[in-house]
């Protein structure tokens, strides 16, 4: 028993930190403060089950109504010990009913805003099935488009403003902070903040459609300076070798910085190849896996909104040589 018990608490918290969506631990200033209330309410929710189980099994063992004869009228009505007890249960009842109130209040006054000035602005625009994101100009640079991985710098909140490009989606990456919806129309506002540099996954909670599920992000923390070298290189044109392909075939949906390819129905796709995924980190990014999208993007991810292009052999053998030079 000893042996079980030591196992269960050593594995479950490590297969909760593995999980990618896991939010039993958190990354931030903003996430732990949730973090410390999800465990809290958790303990006592565990703790009122025990004792709610512990009084019905007493209560069904002791059965003193069932050993009355026949006629026997029950004195339970009359047993003021009883109705002591049942106000002492009220009692503490409404003090934990309390205290939970007030701890959530205030943590959700506590993560309401960013104690200091954010480091970026992101404005994240949720479409079926992906997420675009326009890091918009500050003191420190100007702005440029991405899609589906958010890099941000360790230690320094991030400011997000969520729009729903087509039908309401959800914003959540839950080591980071909770989630906010994108909902056509109208723009809400939240931050995140990572402590470490890491990868956090994120996904879309709010059903939009048939590849919802496959509808996630991911969040990179990056040292200050690598966020900045980062920076830099996505405001550098992509090269122009081989652009002609995609200017004719891809261009009106699709956007790369330094052509004449403006599209804005898909993602940007300048400097492609810095990215790990594609198809809202619900692939691989590599040339096999782009050209199986490029071929058939309905068969890879069925009922997103890319046609299937028709190029030649040498076409697509173009245009996948010139995808790889966006980095």
């Amino acid at each position: 028993m000893r042996a079980a018990a030591f196992a269960f608490a050593f594995l479950v918290p490590v297969a909760a930190h593995a999980a990618p969506l896991q939010y039993l631990s958190g990354a931030g200033t903003k996430a732990a403060p949730v973090v410390w209330l999800t465990w809290g309410v958790l303990l006592i929710s565990v703790v009122v089950t025990v004792v709610i189980a512990a009084l019905l099994v007493g209560a069904i063992w002791h059965r003193p109504g069932l050993r009355m004869a026949v006629g026997e009228r029950s004195t339970l009505a009359k047993d003021e010990g009883g109705q002591n007890w049942l106000w002492i249960g009220v009692g503490i009842s409404a003090l934990v009913l309390l205290i939970t109130t007030i701890w959530t209040v205030k943590v959700l006054a506590d993560i309401q805003a960013p104690a200091v000035r954010p480091a970026a602005t992101i404005e994240v625009t949720g479409r079926q099935w992906w997420w675009q994101l326009r890091y918009l100009a500050d003191d420190a640079a100007p702005g440029f488009m991405t899609a589906n991985e958010i890099h941000i710098p360790t230690g320094a909140p991030v400011r997000l403003t969520l729009i729903g490009g087509d039908v309401i989606h959800s914003f959540w990456v839950p080591q980071l902070a909770g989630k906010m919806d994108a909902i056509p129309g109208q723009t809400n506002r939240t931050w995140i903040e990572a402590d470490r540099p890491g990868v956090y996954t994120g996904q879309c909670t709010e059903y939009c459609g048939v590849q919802h599920a496959r509808m996630l992000l991911r969040v990179i923390a990056q040292s200050p300076a690598d966020f900045r070298a980062w920076r830099a290189r996505q405001m550098m044109p992509a090269s122009s070798h081989g652009a002609q392909v995609f200017l004719d075939k891809c261009g009106r949906c699709h956007a790369v910085r330094g052509t004449e390819a403006a599209g804005t129905l898909g993602p940007d796709l300048s400097h492609l190849m810095q990215r790990d995924t594609i198809a809202s980190a619900a692939l691989p990014n590599d040339v096999p896996t782009l050209a199986r999208w490029i071929a058939d993007p309905q068969g890879a991810k069925p009922g997103n909104l890319m046609p299937a292009v028709p190029l030649t052999d040498r076409e697509r053998a173009d245009l996948l040589a010139y995808l790889e030079t966006l980095r």
